[in-house]
């Protein structure tokens, strides 16, 4: 028998109309089909006024289908709907052992007006379990994935939101603080989680969860799209401070400025989505010290120190720095620790020499700042290669030191000389003054001769 309907007079093969309906509701033409298998056996077996073991064999080329009875061979029949004795098994053919199965084919005159009522509802309801389960397969794919609607309704603060094909919740739980919808309102929202439900799917969206956030990156940052630049985690407090690690395979392309943009666009465009919240863009280091460091920004860090075994680290800072790095309430700590997945103890210089770390932390000065850090090496002291020795220029440097010092030599005998000059230039001056005193004493005694006179 061939599915057949009867439409302004004319007979149209049913099978055209199941193939434009698969593709209409965008449902697996073998889904329908078996759907429909059920539904003539779901009619057959209503006729009968007997539950009876049924098959359906529904050719999809051509639409003609044939129905049979089922009897399974048994020594001792229990149930004649289901079952037949060996010996009338044998009537039919000899060869049927125990055990085989019997296939007879039935169709009822009054088959057409059964099927038409009692199959039509089960066909029905088969097309919209087959619409739930392709809804349902679609959206699980996109589970952790971001997607927009509209929303429909507010029930006691939770969003109904819809999404072309089924709506999905957004709870007020997942909602950020401070944000008011209306009804109409286009809502971006992470889909957090997929249930399958009798209804159909049951989809919750979140915009709180920290995955909005790195999929908003990804829609503002081409390299992210283009797996240049990969978000290694995310650390987020919705609406008032987040963090985001970043890594670049591209020693040329750097990963923080990428996700900055040009005057910060890229990253204004994620805030002005998710609202006045603050993001802190790091750069992920394969070393834990260094991304820890990175991960307290804006706090400076002076030394970390980790202990790789407890997943334990201890960071010293600068003492003016200490509340900056804890934040307000302990989030920049929180949010660094689970950025990180390290468990962080913070300390100021001061307090490290009061409270020593455990012997076995392994501590690394580092130098941090804008999200980045680095390992802080001591600069060595450069020595002065020595020039190799030319036995021309160790020549003309032995004559021109003999130079110098035969120079030496005449400057001291100058010096010399003119000492010997002054010194008999003062003797003769001695000399004069001898003789002046000489002069002097004959004159007095000449003054004494003339007084004796008188």
């Amino acid at each position: 028998m061939a599915l057949r309907r009867r439409s302004a007079g004319n007979e149209i093969l049913l099978l055209d109309a199941l193939k434009d309906l698969c593709s209409e509701k965008d449902i697996a033409p073998d889904l329908l089909f078996d759907a429909i298998e059920s539904a003539l056996s779901f009619a057959y077996k209503k006729s009968a006024g007997a539950e009876k073991d049924v098959e359906v064999d529904l050719n999809r080329e051509t639409g003609i289908f044939h129905i049979y009875e089922v009897h399974k061979v048994v020594k001792e029949v229990r149930n004649p709907h289901k079952e037949i004795s060996l010996e009338d098994a044998q009537k039919i053919n000899p060869n049927y052992e125990i055990g085989d199965l019997i296939k007879k084919e039935v169709m009822p005159s009054n088959f057409g007006r059964i099927a038409a009522q009692a199959a039509k509802q089960f066909v029905m309801q088969k097309i919209r379990e087959a619409e739930r389960g392709v809804v349902y397969e679609e959206y699980t794919n996109l589970e952790n994935d971001m997607i927009s609607g509209t929303v429909t309704r507010i029930e006691e603060g939770n969003l109904i939101i819809d999404l072309d094909k089924t709506e999905a919740i957004l709870p007020i739980s997942e909602q950020m603080r401070g944000e008011r919808y209306k009804i109409g309102d286009r809502v971006r929202a992470y889909i957090a989680e997929v249930k399958k439900v009798g209804k159909g799917p049951q989809i919750y969206l979140s915009r709180t969860h920290p995955g909005l956030l790195k999929k908003l990156f990804e829609m503002n940052v081409p390299e992210i799209q283009e797996g240049i630049i990969t978000v290694k985690s995310v650390a987020r407090e919705a609406g008032m401070r987040s963090k985001i690690a970043v890594t670049s395979s591209d020693e040329n392309i750097d990963a923080v400025g990428s996700c900055v943009g040009p005057h910060g666009v890229r990253v204004q465009a994620v805030v002005e989505e998710i609202g006045a919240e603050k993001i802190d863009i790091i750069q992920w280091e394969e070393n834990p010290a260094l991304f820890i460091a990175a991960a307290l920004s804006p706090a400076k860090v002076f030394k970390v120190g980790i202990n790789e075994f407890e997943k334990i680290s201890r960071v010293v800072v600068p003492d003016p720095q200490l509340s900056l790095a804890i934040g307000r309430e302990g989030q920049n700590a929180r949010l660094a620790a689970r950025l990180t997945g390290w468990k962080i103890d913070i300390k100021s210089k001061t307090q490290a020499q009061e409270d020593p770390a455990p012997e076995n932390m392994k501590f690394t000065k580092v130098k941090s700042a804008g999200g980045k850090a680095t390992i802080l090496v001591k600069k060595k002291k450069k020595k002065k290669k020595k020039k190799p020795v030319n036995p021309e220029n160790v020549q003309a440097e032995n004559n021109s030191a003999e130079n110098v010092q035969a120079e030496n030599n005449s400057a001291k005998n100058v010096q010399a000389e003119n000492n010997s000059v002054e010194n008999v230039h003062a003797e003769n001056n001695s000399v004069e003054n001898v003789q002046a005193e000489n002069n002097s004493a004959e004159n007095v005694q000449a003054e004494n001769n003339f007084d004796d006179d008188e």
